[in-house]
């Protein structure tokens, strides 16, 4: 994996989880910076998507499950995103958390993933 693309998907992730915690212990929902932050996010894991698809190789990595995981990080946004916008208390809040920190465990397992095959 490009460590440059990584660590531009953990940075954006952290400040996503810092921000979303402030917004907690605060007791206020997500605004517009927040989802701008996400929206950014997204953009990233969509090039780690056509990054990862293209630069496919070497026989002992799992590629369904690298292209699982791959194809499954971009999607978490989104959902938390609008499942967020949905439910406009501080429990739709906790949920963009959880999604952001999902995001990150599920991006660490395709930096492992990826390391296998390269």
């Amino acid at each position: 994996m490009n460590v440059w693309l990584f660590g531009i998907t953990l940075a954006l992730t952290a400040l996503g989880v810092i921000a979303t915690i402030v917004l907690l212990v605060k007791d206020e929902t997500a605004g517009d910076p927040t989802f701008a932050l996400l929206a950014v996010l997204e953009v990233v894991l969509l090039v780690q998507v056509v990054w990862g698809l293209s630069s496919m190789s070497g026989d002992s990595m799992d590629k369904a499950t690298f292209v699982g995981y791959l194809i499954a990080v971009p999607l978490i946004v989104p959902l938390g995103a609008f499942w967020s916008l949905a439910e406009r208390t501080r429990a739709g809040t906790a949920v963009l958390l959880v999604a952001l920190v999902t995001v990150a465990a599920l991006q660490l397992r395709v930096d492992s993933l990826w390391g296998v095959g390269a």
